[in-house]
């Protein structure tokens, strides 16, 4: 029946009429997405952020295979943003990243303490908070308003931010925001051993195939498997959006399958 209206209405109705019934799903959410004390605060400080990093360079890190081909040593004296579960490599590579992003709540939910726990500035969906409480929650933590659909980029994310289907793009709107004139993706795969229908929540039975890192999510732990279609919809815009305000995103994950950004040679960059 879906199908059947989308053939029959213009396109412009049509997605007026999504746009229209996503403001509509969202309106429980707004007074807590913009007036709860914890979001004041991080508003507050997202307007510190503004273009703090005007000109500069910083490193997105996926969590792909291909970090383990990588020279992460090398990022040691690098703006770089950590996604996820990526902190579990901080031991061993002797230093932490600059920034730290998740939206994924069954993430944030199985691993609350541990991301309360990083000392460096970290981007959360607005809605995880409901994983915190006065003891986890603290003035690290910036909390964004995000939403799964009406896709467009945010410049500044003190307002709504379209996920995009991974916290890549969460990520690299972050980055527009904090004003960075080059970004570049490392470790960004696009590629998954696991394979099934897009956000299906599966759990971990052993040994991680599709991370960096055996125990990224190791046995027992819940984790969605990606949307990549929907994920590159998100790139392509992104990447139009950095063009378009003079500033580049670069691809040098190590035989990556993503294909949106001008590829380099990571060790050219250095």
């Amino acid at each position: 029946m879906k199908q059947t209206f989308k053939r029959i209405i213009p396109p412009s109705i049509w997605n007026a009429a999504r746009y229209t019934n996503d403001t509509i799903r969202r309106l429980p959410e707004l007074p807590a997405a913009y007036w709860h004390p914890w979001r004041r605060e991080s508003i507050q400080r997202l307007a510190a952020f503004k273009d703090i990093h005007k000109g500069k360079r910083a490193f997105i890190i996926g969590n792909g295979p291909s970090l383990k081909q990588t020279d992460l040593a090398k990022l040691r004296n690098e703006i770089t943003f950590g996604m996820n579960r990526f902190y579990v490599a901080f031991p061993e590579l002797g230093f932490q990243t600059t920034y730290f992003a998740s939206i994924n709540n069954l993430v944030i939910e199985q691993f609350v303490e541990d991301i309360s726990a990083l000392t460096m500035p970290k981007f959360l969906s607005w809605r995880s908070h409901v994983f915190f409480n006065e003891k986890t929650y603290n003035d690290t933590t910036n909390f964004i308003y995000t939403s799964y659909t009406s896709p467009k980029i945010s410049q500044d994310v003190r307002g709504r931010v379209w996920e995009g289907a991974t916290v890549t793009n969460f990520a690299l709107q972050i980055a527009f925001h904090m004003g960075f004139d080059k970004v570049i993706l490392i470790g960004v795969d696009h590629n998954f051993t696991s394979k099934g229908d897009a956000n299906k929540t599966v759990t971990s039975e052993g040994d991680d195939p599709n991370h960096f890192l055996p125990n990224y999510f190791g046995k027992g732990v819940r984790w969605q498997l990606p949307d990549l279609d929907t994920s590159e919809v998100g790139y392509l815009m992104v990447r139009e959006a950095y063009r378009r305000a003079g500033r580049e995103v670069i691809d040098a994950t190590v035989g990556g399958k993503l294909t949106v950004f001008p590829k380099v040679d990571y060790t050219s960059l250095f």
